[in-house]
């Protein structure tokens, strides 16, 4: 039986777009298919009770998260760049649109290059159009998804959801009863899946 991997993500993570580089690969090694879903980690921190400011906010630790997200980039090989703003909804809302036209993958993938290996702003509708006709999507209707009030309808599930069931940051990745947070547990997850 295929084992599915639910990756919890959202765009504003420069971990989760560093986990997304490998995710899709070790899933195709072990033979395991990946659920894509889009949270806030800050309404995901809140909603585990974690008052605490923002890693921005403390510069202690953003200079070394920031020497860490640069040596990750460098042994994966690929490039890193800050966005223009954090303002992500959007486009983690647009990822459930991808999601059900069957290009979850390849949407969250490019816009994780848009948006951290490039940098781009995530609040141009532009660029949000440009990623989702780059990977075959109708721009229009991806846009009028995010748009609508359906769409933020099931943004808002699928946050509950993922709160419900315990996340609290990003990237989280759920595998039968077992979590693995941050891309520095890939290793301990394609373990799980070879044992």
């Amino acid at each position: 039986m295929t084992k599915t991997i639910d990756f919890y993500f959202d765009f504003i993570s420069p971990f989760s777009y560093l986990a997304q580089v490998k995710l899709p690969d070790l899933a195709r090694r072990t033979s395991c298919k990946i659920e894509y879903w889009p949270i806030d980690i800050p309404e995901a921190k809140i909603a585990a009770g974690n008052y605490g400011p923002s890693n921005r906010e403390v510069a202690p630790k953003i200079k070394v998260l920031m020497a860490d997200l640069e040596r990750w980039a460098a042994k994966y090989g690929v490039p890193l760049a800050f966005p223009a703003s954090f303002a992500c909804a959007d486009w983690n809302c647009a990822a459930l649109y991808a999601r059900s036209q069957g290009r979850a993958e390849a949407f969250v993938s490019a816009a994780f290059r848009r948006i951290w290996g490039l940098g781009i702003d995530p609040r141009d509708q532009n660029e949000l159009r440009g990623c989702a006709e780059d990977v075959g999507l109708d721009a229009d209707a991806l846009c009028e998804f995010v748009a609508s009030p359906a769409g933020h309808g099931e943004y808002r599930k699928a946050r509950t959801q993922a709160y419900q069931r315990g996340v609290f940051g990003a990237p989280m990745m759920f595998v039968d009863e077992q979590i693995f947070w941050g891309n520095d547990r890939l290793d301990f997850l394609e373990s799980y899946l070879l044992a």
